[in-house]
């Protein structure tokens, strides 16, 4: 019985529409934050609070200098007693700072503004902010928001994982090269809500993500610098020192998705009060835009990092999940999942008989092989080119042991791993 190998993973980002919970960000707390999950006031320095107030829109309408300050939401200001009014101590050093704190963060999470559970979240998950938002046309009674929403989640998602790419290894084409290391670097993420596909915020944690917005904020100035240069005459050289910043293939086709279907995009990044501004970055970074003019230069860039990134020599070790021959002799295909030697999840490679034979052996043993040759970057480096040094590679029971559940569980990809011996 012959089975056709299953065909490469689309290597899109997954749109909101389709999530998978093993490689989205988590969602923004939604709604107004309860009682018992407010930040514990005895935590909470009131210098932060102040600042991400002011980055929210907070307005500061007086105070006792040097003792507190008085907030009042963005917009205009309210009749008295129609909105919320917090006041918040300068320092930690006078008796009732605490109850201050703690009548600012309940009155926070009981305003209506939006920007009050921003603020929240900030103060509970203390992280950098990398904001986008996209010039678009008015919606007909909102028709087009949900497109909108799902094409601003879809490209801000692109852009974190070519962040978190970027951060693993540089790279003009990463293909499926450090994505699961990438995927898992985001699992703390934040995003909130996208509004009419404007404009979504995303909360990097400090203490996982920081490499991540860091990396971002240097890729998204090079690709901005690479794109006026190209534009300004014509060469494609910039793109090729971008690299060494983090700009990929992966962030160009990121940034065309974001910039596509509107009059242009921004990204903004703003580092979490709590943790000060990372080492050669400025203290309030400037954001970056893109326009529907650059969209010709970043498909150049694009197709020329896919085009010229080389291929890879490799010694993999790896598990046989699949064999796939078209008679009961003769050369064969073989996928291995990848154990060592490769940062990508599965590999696919060409094998003669002999060596053919040694791979599906070693799989009805439980064993996985050893094999050498040259990770090719089209298809994403999914491919073994000149496979050689085909051996059997011994593991412990453990190991073994799995492998073997996993040949009972598939037991008919394998059958004709042994036809004609």
């Amino acid at each position: 019985m012959h089975r056709p190998m299953d065909e490469s993973v689309n290597e899109t980002f997954p749109t909101a529409s389709r999530p998978h919970p093993a490689e989205l960000p988590g969602t923004w707390p939604a709604g107004p934050a309860q009682a018992g999950a407010l930040p514990d006031p005895a935590r909470v320095d009131p210098a932060v609070l102040g600042a991400l107030l002011a980055r929210h829109g907070w307005q500061r309408r007086g105070g006792a200098a040097g003792r507190y300050s008085r907030w009042t939401p963005p917009g205009p200001p309210a009749p008295p007693g129609g909105s919320t009014s917090l006041l918040v101590p300068d320092t930690t050093a006078f008796p009732d700072s605490e109850d201050l704190l703690a009548e600012a963060l309940t009155a926070l999470a009981r305003s209506a503004a939006p920007s009050a559970r921003d603020v929240l979240v900030s103060l509970t998950v203390p992280g950098d902010e990398i904001h986008w938002w996209r010039e678009v046309p008015e919606p007909a009674a909102g028709a087009a928001s949900w497109t909108g929403a799902e094409r601003m989640h879809g490209a801000a998602r692109q852009i974190l994982l070519a962040g978190a790419l970027a951060v693993r290894g540089r790279a003009g084409y990463h293909g499926a090269r450090h994505r699961r290391r990438a995927l898992a670097a985001l699992g703390p993420v934040l995003i909130g809500p996208a509004p009419g596909g404007r404009s979504l915020t995303a909360l990097v944690p400090v203490e996982t993500g920081r490499s991540v917005a860091v990396r971002l904020y240097h890729a998204l100035h090079a690709a901005r610098e690479a794109v006026d240069y190209q534009r300004a005459t014509g060469g494609m050289e910039a793109f090729d020192t971008a690299v060494e910043a983090g700009v990929s293939r992966e962030l160009t086709e990121a940034l065309i998705a974001l910039v596509r279907g509107s009059e242009g995009a921004g990204i903004a990044v703003r580092w979490a009060p709590a943790a000060g501004t990372p080492d050669g970055c400025p203290l309030h970074p400037e954001p970056v835009e893109f326009s529907p003019g650059d969209l010709p230069a970043l498909r150049r860039a694009g197709a020329r990092y896919l085009r010229d990134e080389p291929a890879v020599t490799v010694r993999i070790t790896g598990a046989v999940v699949r064999l796939r021959r078209s008679g009961p002799r003769g050369a064969g295909i073989v996928r291995l999942r990848v154990l060592a030697g490769a940062e990508v999840p599965h590999v696919r490679l060409e094998l003669d008989e002999e060596a053919y034979r040694i791979a599906g052996q070693a799989h009805l043993v439980g064993l996985p092989v050893r094999v050498e040759g040259r990770l090719e970057s089209r298809g994403g480096f999914r491919r073994l080119t000149g496979a050689s040094q085909v051996v059997p590679v011994q593991v412990d029971d453990a190991e073994r042991d799995r492998l073997m559940k996993s040949l009972q569980e598939n037991v008919d990809y394998f059958e004709e791993a042994c036809a004609g011996e």
